[in-house]
């Protein structure tokens, strides 16, 4: 058969490349537009971009066909060309939807291309079966395989260039790049058309038979293109309207942006799948994370890997609970969040959610209260620890009392209170100082800690005082525990090279039993502690009733003597001391009587530990020594012989530091000799030697009799007989007394008239109720003597009497 010569009429043929490139523009800035519309906005962009580039790819082919022209008659089938469409826009619509994913990895892309390529080709070759005229059609292998080759490229090209303008669509040049794109896709989408035209020979062939349903081809040409042209214009109209409203939408953005960059809290968005979409500076610099390695990435990498599987719980919790149709519902949480370099910190968690199509999506806004925290600490530990030790104090103290006996009321359990004071720690204070004092409380209330368990509490109340609380507990647990206190207690202290001892006196009381509120029971336990105290420290005493009638009666009697004084209840009695060779008053002991109006006449044993532990020891000694100076100078008035008036002075009055001044203001006041004035010195004194020694030596210098009261009672080293000015020692009546019941007391009685002989010391014993014992001491040359065997202490004036019938019998 004859072969058709053909020719292209040049203006189709421009045409045609013109709508390649149009179409080509048209599809790289639907492209942008699919990308970032929402998701039903987004379907609706991909079918129309699918639309407008299957027929833009669609209207080149056939503006191109009818560009080519042939010397014979040529219509198409209409059924064919409308067949012809299908594959062109399914290969765009293909395109679009593998560019507008998130990523697209290389396999889809090779993939998407030749499906794409199988499209136009098969879109080309079924409009070259559309054409209906006298000749057939044989194509070239060779030439077949290009065109489909081209195709192949051109799909590959076409979605590469895609892609890299959607990525670079924020680009000021996406302009140009765009043009530049387009004008390459264009021209090789043609150049794929073009080659097959040219793979194709067409050979007269006169037995072929018209079809119905042709389209002339001018008026098919003038058709397609205006009707493209159209469609593309509606595209490009469209797509001005939706940039308008872009435009608007980032000026609305990068306002947002501005004001989320300035942030200095971390500003973090995610969508539905929890995925990072947004990552301001601020969020940068608490996490310490570029923003380019978290976007795309789980929420959950900014939290503690423990506390992951929490925080969705608590995540799903809240969406459950959150109304999904709002646009914003806040929630502030206080989590742990992990910067880059996996240090935690604590941080505030402000959420909000809003719906989208795909689901619920999230914005953070998180701000690190590392510095808050250390604030609210130091606040904490200025109000409820105290500042030497960090024990809570009584503040912090009573909230988990209060919430401890909640707990016990409601769950029916006992819970016990420990009230703790430190023997011999004034001691220590006063003797090393109040900073070795402070270190000593300090390694104190690591011991107390180390005792305690979680759930219970050691406060210090300030001193030497502590509280614990256990919480439930039951007897046998509480004594457990202050045994194991005490044991742990008998290891020494090491501090500053200094080895010390101090022991607990621990009070304990229970709930219920011992007391249904705070206040009760803590005093309670600190009754029970003195109760310790008095029997000899270093033990635990369970609180009973009895000692609180005992404290009551106590309180009483401090309430009493504070006004003795100025209701004078206060008298003076007066013992003999006599001369165990002659039988002569030598002098006479000053002791103290109380007449109370209601209780009557108080044992001195009952009130003077009292009045020496209340401190109004030093008010009535003073009162004392003013009244028997007095008194001495009054019989002395009276003509009668002098003699020495002995005085006690506790270690508290000793201590004082106007004593020098106190006694010789007495002396002056009275007007009595100093030599006439013998104090009487407890071996307790002796403790602070160097200050006792420099007192006693002013003392003596005086011209005041010194004597030590109670000998052998002590615990003072003998050393000191020869340091201390003394005058006399004073054997104690319990020695006196037992001296034929008890072997031992007799030899202790001799050996320490012996050694005050040594001395060259007096000796005066106490408590001679007998003749027997008076005919020992005789035996053994004590010098002096007093007790009941003589006369029992008497007011001043039946002293008078005693004092008088001496006088009378020395001058007969």
């Amino acid at each position: 058969m004859e072969t058709i010569s053909s020719t292209y009429h040049i203006p189709f043929v421009i045409f045609s490349i013109l709508i390649a490139i149009i179409a080509s523009f048209a599809a790289l800035d639907l492209g942008i537009r699919i990308h970032k519309a929402k998701s039903s906005a987004r379907q609706a962009w991909l079918a129309g971009g699918a639309f407008a580039m299957g027929m833009g790819i669609w209207s080149m082919h056939f503006v191109a066909m009818l560009a080519f022209h042939l010397p014979i008659t040529v219509t198409y089938q209409l059924s064919t060309v409308i067949y012809s469409i299908v594959p062109a826009l399914l290969a765009s619509w293909l395109a679009l939807y593998i560019i507008s994913r998130p990523v697209m990895r290389k396999p889809h892309v090779f993939i998407g291309a030749t499906f794409i390529a199988t499209g136009v080709v098969s879109m080309h070759y079924i409009g070259m079966e559309a054409m209906v005229m006298g000749a057939t059609i044989e194509y070239n292998p060779y030439l077949w395989a290009l065109s489909a080759i081209i195709a192949y490229v051109v799909s590959l090209v076409a979605l590469l260039l895609l892609f890299s303008v959607k990525q670079n669509a924020s680009s000021p040049r996406i302009m140009l790049r765009k043009l530049g794109s387009s004008m390459v896709m264009g021209i090789a989408i043609s150049g794929m058309h073009y080659t097959g035209m040219a793979a194709a020979t067409f050979k007269h062939d006169h037995s072929h038979i018209a079809a119905d349903l042709t389209f002339d081809s001018k008026l098919l040409a003038y058709l397609i293109g205006f009707g493209i042209l159209f469609i593309l214009g509606l595209a490009f109209i469209s797509t001005f309207i939706d940039k308008r409203f872009e435009s608007q939408m980032m000026m609305s953005e990068k306002r947002f942006r501005s004001v989320v960059e300035s942030a200095h809290d971390a500003i973090i968005l995610t969508d539905h799948n929890r995925t990072i979409i947004s990552w301001n500076k601020g969020a940068q610099l608490i996490f310490g994370y570029e923003e380019q390695e978290l976007i795309g990435e789980r929420l959950h990498r900014i939290f503690p890997e423990r506390f992951v599987a929490s925080h969705k719980e608590r995540l799903e919790k809240f969406l459950a609970t959150s109304t999904v149709d709002a646009n914003e519902i806040g929630m502030t949480y206080e989590l742990l969040g992990v910067r880059k370099d996996q240090t935690e910190f604590p941080m505030e968690l402000s959420l909000a959610v809003w719906k989208e199509e795909e689901g619920m999506c999230f914005s953070c806004i998180i701000r690190d209260i590392s510095e808050r925290k250390r604030t609210e600490e130091r606040i904490n530990r200025m109000v409820y620890r105290d500042p030497l030790t960090g024990l809570p104090n009584r503040l912090l103290l009573n909230d988990r009392l209060e919430l401890a006996l909640d707990q016990a009321h409601e769950n029916q359990q006992s819970m016990g209170i420990m009230f703790i004071d430190l023997d011999r720690f004034k001691f220590i204070n006063d003797t090393l100082g109040h900073a070795m004092g402070d270190k000593l409380l300090i390694e104190v209330a690591k011991r107390f800690e180390a005792c305690i368990g979680k759930g219970d509490t050691v406060s210090r109340q300030g001193g030497d005082e502590f509280i614990i609380l256990w919480a439930h507990t039951t007897t046998d647990d509480m004594i457990k525990n202050a045994n194991k206190i005490i044991r742990i207690f008998s290891q020494s202290f090491i501090i500053l090279e200094h080895e010390l001892f101090v022991t607990p006196s621990i009070g304990i009381s229970l709930y219920p039993s011992d007391g249904s509120d705070i206040e009760t029971l803590i005093k309670n336990a600190d009754t029970a502690m003195y109760r310790v105290k008095e029997q000899g420290k270093n033990n635990f005493q369970f609180y009973t009733p009895e000692m609180n009638e005992a404290v009551t009666k106590k309180m009483q009697m401090e309430i009493g003597l504070r006004k003795a004084l100025e209701r004078n209840e206060f008298k003076v009695f007066y013992q003999p001391q006599i001369d165990v060779n002659t039988g002569k008053i030598t002098g006479a002991e000053a002791l103290i009587r109380w007449q109370h109006p209601e209780w009557g006449p108080i044992s001195p044993a009952d009130f003077i530990p009292l009045a020496e532990e209340t401190g109004l020891i030093i008010p009535i000694g003073e009162w004392v020594l003013n009244e028997a100076c007095r008194q001495n100078k009054e019989w002395q008035n009276q003509g009668y012989s002098p003699f020495r008036i002995a005085v006690n002075i506790s270690s508290r009055q000793f201590k004082q530091s106007n004593l020098i001044e106190m006694v010789n203001s007495a002396l002056e006041d009275s007007g009595l000799e100093h030599q006439y004035l013998e104090l009487e010195l407890t071996e307790s004194i002796i403790q602070d030697s160097k200050y006792a020694i420099e007192t006693m030596h002013k003392l003596k210098a005086m011209g005041i009799f010194l004597s030590i009261d109670d000998f052998g009672t002590g615990y003072s080293s003998l050393n000191y007989l020869k340091l201390f000015p003394i005058d006399s020692l004073k054997i104690d009546q319990s020695f006196t007394r037992n001296m034929f019941e008890d072997a031992k007391d007799a030899a202790l009685v001799h050996t320490i008239i012996s050694m005050a002989h040594n001395l060259d010391l007096k000796v005066i014993a106490e408590g001679v109720e007998t003749r027997e014992q008076l005919q020992f001491l005789l035996l053994k040359e004590c010098n002096e003597a007093q007790g009941y065997l003589f006369s029992r202490p008497l007011p001043a004036q039946e002293m008078t009497g005693i004092i008088m019938q001496q006088y009378s019998f020395g001058k007969q």
